[in-house]
């Protein structure tokens, strides 16, 4: 049965997971139990409040305590490591920041006036804010590389060159490679979101080059060409002017993936709270949107695509793939 009230309080369990990720206790507790004073010492915090966070870490079932007064990480909690497969490590950091804390605090200004919460509280755009912070944008983007990384392996390609934009550190692009091993790939980002590309690729740097760029002005020209949670960080126009920009430099007979949530048509569908979510967080984060399927099609339809089929969620993801070809 839902709770109102354990709703309303949700922000305090996201912030528990936060200080925690944030103390580095996830590494600590993972290496076996111990108590919370030698636990305080270790991390340099008091030891009377961390032994109230532990506590509710136990009831949050992300710890387990091993009486008397001794600690370990739960398996449900394991993912908050930063080598764990299924790391969530660096998305805890993004969302539970001061800067995104105070963005979603303005979320009813955004919903009165349309304005991006993010824009209304710090002035400027997200992606404004995170390149003149380099340690939210390395947060940033290793939260998006987790993201990539649990929906990557259930992406197939249907060409020979792959064009990965706004692909950051590669993720992706490198799954992608490993699979296909008669496929070349071209990595096209920004210098900051490329960065740590180089050791991500090195398995298939001799099939796969990286390249710098706004991807506004112009993308490499290739058989396929990726959009992975691109489009719902922008409004309809800025998105249409983005995908005229791929078609020009789509191949003859190449096709274009959209990698994103898909807005189901009845809110009941089982992905239907999860892109929801999301789409709040686009109203928040960046003023885009998530999309349903007519929606993505009429704005491929305006850059000169024709929507092909949009495939099975990824992995249980609310993700899919909308395919689509240039007229």
């Amino acid at each position: 049965m839902k709770n109102l009230s354990a709703m309303a309080f949700g922000f305090a369990g996201s912030q528990i997971l936060y200080a925690a990720t944030k103390l580095g206790l996830p590494e600590v507790l993972a290496r076996g139990p111990i108590t919370a004073d030698a636990l305080a010492a270790r991390v340099e915090a008091d030891p009377d409040a961390l032994r109230r966070l532990l506590r509710a870490l136990v009831v949050l079932d992300v710890a387990i305590e091993i009486p008397p007064d001794r600690y370990a990480l739960s398996a449900f909690g394991q993912p908050l490591r930063e080598g764990h497969p299924r790391s969530i490590r660096s998305s805890v950091l993004l969302l539970g920041d001061p800067a995104t804390w105070q963005a979603w605090g303005a979320l009813t200004s955004a919903v009165r006036t349309g304005e991006t919460a993010w824009d209304h509280v710090h002035g400027r755009p997200l992606f404004e804010h995170l390149a003149s912070s380099q340690e939210l944008s390395g947060i940033f983007n290793t939260a998006m590389r987790e993201g990539t990384g649990q929906v990557a392996e259930f992406v197939r390609i249907p060409g020979r060159t792959v064009v990965d934009v706004g692909g950051g550190n590669g993720t992706l692009l490198a799954a992608i490679l490993a699979r296909h091993p008669d496929a070349e790939g071209v990595l096209f980002d920004s210098a900051e979101g490329t960065a740590d590309a180089p050791a991500v690729l090195r398995d298939v740097a001799d099939r796969c080059r990286i390249e710098n760029g706004d991807f506004f002005d112009a993308v490499p020209d290739g058989d396929v060409i990726i959009l992975k949670g691109i489009l719902h960080d922008w409004d309809d126009d800025t998105c249409v002017r983005l995908l005229r920009g791929c078609r020009k430099s789509l191949r003859p007979g190449g096709r274009l993936l959209v990698i994103e949530p898909v807005m189901p048509g009845s809110l009941s569908a089982p992905e239907a709270s999860g892109v929801v979510m999301s789409d709040i967080a686009m109203l928040v984060y960046t003023g885009g949107r998530e999309r349903t399927q007519p929606e993505f099609a009429a704005l491929l339809a305006a850059a000169g695509f024709t929507l092909t089929q949009v495939s099975e969620r990824l992995g249980g993801s609310p993700i899919r793939v909308v395919e689509a070809a240039g007229d």
